[in-house]
């Protein structure tokens, strides 16, 4: 009799027409003008952040994404980091956050000497979740002329970021309507989403700041590299004061007002994003066909399902994923151990914050929908190229 891991593994070989020893979970491709637009930077001579292809490429990124004013970092962390920076966040507040998210998320609070405080998702988004946010504010926090306060911790809470997991948005007209009542700040953890829509508008349009991914592994690489998006010029002009040291203007002096951060993205970085956005559309088109194989594909399949994205939203499906019909952290793994084997490359979803051991002391509401997702959620390849086949 078949086990459902071999099942999975016919599965995957029948749709990605395994031929090769290996398929990875998510590759980079370069088949556009990447090498020409590096070799131009080079030979401008202008390597760093004041090359053209910064300002070009943050120009793709606002026209693409319709966000006012976007900037080049040198990692999703670093803008993140930002991101909260110019909001305020300091040291003692409480920033919320999903427990089901990686751990940059985490970190770029703990580089604020903030605290995370983590929250549930919800099966249909694999993102926070509105519903037991509110719940949850409801029981422990307190509004007054300073803000939203946590009564049992005694701390503020500044600021809430959500996570668009493996590409598909979240609730965000929920979500804003709660941090709204509750005067905090939402800065969206667009990392994972980059070409993906909620009700028409793209990710990371909807709190006041928002920051993108570029790494190897993103739908569009720069190698390393990340972005800040917002729609408020003063939160930008900061971030860009703030991400270049801190630096005043002037013609030789070196000046500077506060302590800054170097995270400006170099151009020749940039020069590599300009020549992937260039692409963008075509490997978003090619992803959405590879998952719409994968959805016919494990239709007839019992005890596991292929995720699609959220109603009232487009996934860019950066990560495709299945779901165990119930958690089962053995079976998650034999499936793992037996994909891989195969040569097909897949994963589990990252460890949950709250159990790693810098963060197990951080408050946190009931996560049991994480919990579970956790023994459940395997990814499975997800490159644009596998979409021709």
């Amino acid at each position: 009799m078949k086990t459902l891991a071999g099942s999975i593994v016919e599965i995957l070989a029948a749709v990605l027409s395994k031929k090769s020893s290996y398929v990875p979970l998510h590759i980079p491709e370069f088949e556009g003008n990447e090498k020409d637009y590096v070799a131009e930077c080079i030979d401008s001579n202008f390597v760093s952040y004041l090359g053209q292809f910064v300002n070009r490429f943050e120009g793709m990124l606002s026209d693409f994404t319709g966000a006012k004013r976007v900037l080049a970092m040198v990692n999703g962390t670093t803008a993140l980091h930002i991101c909260l920076k110019v909001l305020g966040v300091k040291a003692g507040d409480e920033v919320l956050l999903p427990a089901l998210t990686f751990v940059a998320t985490a970190n770029a609070v703990n580089y604020c000497g903030a605290v995370s405080h983590f929250v549930d998702v919800e099966e249909k988004t694999l993102g926070m979740d509105p519903i037991k946010l509110r719940e949850h504010l409801g029981e422990i926090a307190a509004i007054d002329e300073n803000g939203c306060l946590n009564k049992s911790s005694g701390a503020r809470i500044r600021a809430c970021i959500p996570m668009h997991t493996f590409g598909h948005p979240v609730d965000m007209d929920a979500l804003m309507e709660v941090c709204n009542d509750y005067h905090i700040d939402v800065v969206e953890d667009a990392a994972e989403s980059l070409g993906a829509y909620y009700k028409g508008r793209h990710t990371g349009g909807f709190g006041r700041v928002a920051a993108l991914s570029f790494n190897g592994n993103k739908i569009i690489t720069t190698g390393g590299g990340g972005a800040i998006m917002t729609n408020e010029d003063g939160l930008a002009d900061l971030a860009r004061h703030m991400s270049t040291t801190a630096k005043m203007p002037h013609k030789w002096e070196y000046r500077h007002d506060m302590v800054g951060f170097n995270y400006r993205m170099p151009a020749l970085n940039a020069a590599l994003g300009c020549a992937q956005m260039e692409k963008l559309p075509g490997f978003l088109t090619r992803k959405r066909r590879l998952a719409q194989k994968y959805q016919r594909a494990f239709e007839s399949l019992d005890k596991v399902r292929f995720f699609v994205e959220p109603e009232s939203a487009k996934s860019n499906y950066w990560l495709n994923a299945l779901l165990l019909e119930k958690p089962d952290m053995a079976l998650r793994n034999t499936i793992l151990e037996a994909t891989n084997d195969a040569g097909i490359m897949t994963r589990p979803v990252w460890t949950l914050l709250h159990k790693l051991p810098m963060f197990t002391s951080c408050p946190r509401m009931d996560l049991s929908v994480s919990e579970g997702l956790e023994a459940r959620i395997i990814n499975i390849p997800s490159s644009a190229c596998l979409g021709d086949i």
